[in-house]
């Protein structure tokens, strides 16, 4: 099967595949009176008045262990606040599951369009995913040494999932071949990259070094995996370029 990232094709999207037509609709869009008066401040105050009347994205829920409350109650007597720790946590932790499942959808597009030179291998994605996999058995781990519930949604992983939400669906979307969807994977990576940075600043500020520890190797890995993304796509839209052929996410 041949797809190209960036082919010709009856792409009629644009204003200038019907000239009369388009003349037609600008000449009506000029004459034509706004459908409300004034600016946007009315929707502004709608967005305040709504903000104003919601309690956030939720909580961070108390520790369900005696071990658990003992731990945060030495934490806050330290002047620390474990809860913006266990927060986050629970925000790499929805973030890696996630991960796993992005590049199991990446190695059924391999599966349908093959690779390309320089481009991806089924050994390099399924290690990738085995990686996210252990990332976040490592984040579940941590949080319940702290002695929270890994399986809690906290606001730090609400936010992420919203944030975060177009990503699968462009990896799932039968349309979009391999090449494709590596901009989603880079994506994906970006955001993983620098948030285990800020995980390891923040574990080292609460004094949990050995954690710390933990997650810089972790980002090590995801700074791996990022080169190989970043690679990955220049060789194929390079390769497409070059060619003038589907090199990239379709076998040719």
């Amino acid at each position: 099967m041949e797809r190209k990232a960036s082919g010709l094709g009856m792409n009629r999207t644009g204003i200038q595949t019907s000239p009369v037509n388009s003349k037609k609709a600008i000449e009506g869009a000029e004459q034509s009176q706004p459908s409300s008066p004034g600016d946007a401040s009315a929707i502004w105050k709608a967005r305040q008045a709504f903000a104003r009347e919601q309690e956030g994205l939720g909580s961070v829920p108390p520790p369900g262990t005696l071990k658990g409350m003992a731990k945060t109650a030495v934490d806050m007597l330290k002047g620390g606040r474990s809860t913006v720790f266990i927060d986050k946590l629970g925000q790499r932790a929805g973030f890696e599951r996630t991960g796993v499942r992005l590049y199991e959808s990446a190695l059924s597009k391999l599966d349908v369009y093959g690779t390309w030179d320089g481009g991806p291998s089924r050994e390099q994605l399924e290690k990738i995913r085995l990686d996210e996999l252990s990332h976040f058995a490592l984040v579940k781990r941590s949080i319940e040494k702290l002695g929270g519930d890994p399986t809690a949604l906290t606001p730090a992983a609400d936010l992420q999932a919203n944030l975060s939400e177009g990503v699968p669906k462009v990896l799932a979307d039968p349309r979009v071949n391999l090449l494709q969807s590596l901009d989603g994977l880079l994506t994906a990576e970006l955001v993983d990259n620098a948030s285990w940075e800020l995980l390891i600043e923040l574990a080292r500020e609460l004094g949990h070094n050995e954690l710390a520890e933990d997650f810089q190797r972790a980002l090590d890995v995801e700074q791996e995996h990022l080169s190989l993304v970043r690679n990955w796509i220049a060789a194929g839209v390079k390769l497409e370029a070059r060619l003038g052929q589907e090199a990239a996410g379709a076998p040719v």
